[in-house]
């Protein structure tokens, strides 16, 4: 493995994300031959195929996600490099790839605008997708720190809560329960409900949250794929829906979107910083986390009726 190079490393990496020789060439700004070379030399030095040729492209085998995977680390690990070389020259602290769950999105730009004030010699990027995606980028090194609503459990994580995630149900402002008070969790799953993909966090809380009516689970409603859409379906009179809090504080505020007063409503859950445990943490990863751990919850929408004065931590009765 001594002759292994870098260019061996990133060409392997390149036909594994584009699928195809002539796509990998061109991004690498290389001859598909030149590719081909290199892959063949890295196959050669291993003795084993790293990808599959197949009609609908390059498909990597279990020793060719095993070199991208140590392509992926290495690469992290020079970034992490640089970070460090630019700060012993003064030219900045480092780099920080943020990624968030889509719920997030409605937070997140605040928060880094108050991170970016205080150090504004960090460049900052920020990456939005659904849960399965963040995943998926902390699993390919895409991304430094994650935020989200429950710690990924596909990869080695080190998670730290920076602030609360209340869970609420709503529904339009002429909707017949929108005046009831302590709403029976056996009501409200009689309506019709406007709900996240499969794997989404919101859906996950609130198939636990009906479990216990009998076959509720079974027919849970209409999928629907963001925050925004499902927010727009519900002011239109099309259901109600169970979703975060901090991505409603306009539309309650403005009168278009009420919250229903359900008994064990809001769910308390929790917003977490989460990094690889495998992950080499930059001086811009731990600079991040201590501002998150000190001012993060201060960027969260505020729901002040939300929870009652005292009670359990768990989950409380909306007033």
């Amino acid at each position: 493995m001594r002759n292994l190079t870098l260019k061996q490393f990133k060409t392997v990496q390149a036909i594994s994300s584009h699928g195809k020789i002539v796509s990998a060439a061109k991004v690498l700004g290389l001859s598909p031959p030149a590719v081909t070379i290199q892959l063949r030399q890295v196959e050669e030095e291993f003795q084993l195929a790293l990808f599959d040729r197949t009609s609908d492209g390059m498909r990597p085998t279990a020793a060719g996600l095993a070199f991208v995977e140590t392509a992926q680390a290495i690469e992290e690990r020079l970034r992490l490099l640089e970070d460090k070389m630019d700060a012993i020259k003064g030219v900045r602290i480092g780099s920080l790839r943020l990624g968030v769950v889509s719920t997030a999105k409605y937070f997140a730009p605040r928060l880094m605008a108050g991170f970016m004030k205080e150090h504004p010699d960090i460049d900052m990027r920020l990456a939005i997708g659904n849960r399965a995606e963040t995943i998926d980028s902390l699993k390919n090194h895409d991304i430094d720190i994650a935020l989200m609503g429950r710690p990924a459990r596909e990869v080695p994580v080190r998670a730290s809560v920076f602030g609360d995630h209340p869970l609420v149900i709503i529904a339009p402002p002429d909707h017949p329960l929108a005046s009831v008070r302590e709403i029976s969790k056996e009501r409200i799953a009689e309506e019709h409900f406007l709900i996240r993909e499969p794997g989404s966090g919101t859906r996950i809380s609130l198939e636990i949250f009906l479990s216990d009516v009998p076959g509720r689970i079974d027919d849970l409603g209409v999928e629907m794929g963001s925050n925004e859409t499902i927010k727009q379906a519900v002011m239109a009179g099309l259901g109600i829906a169970f979703i975060s809090a901090h991505t409603i504080a306009a539309e309650t505020e403005a009168g278009r979107l009420v919250i229903l007063d359900v008994v064990g409503m809001p769910i308390r859950r929790q917003w977490f910083s989460v990094m690889r445990s495998d992950h080499a943490i930059s001086p811009a990863m731990a600079t991040f986390h201590d501002f998150l751990m000190r001012k993060g919850a201060m960027y969260l929408p505020l729901f002040g009726k939300l929870y009652p004065h005292e009670g359990p931590n768990i989950g409380g009765r909306a007033s």
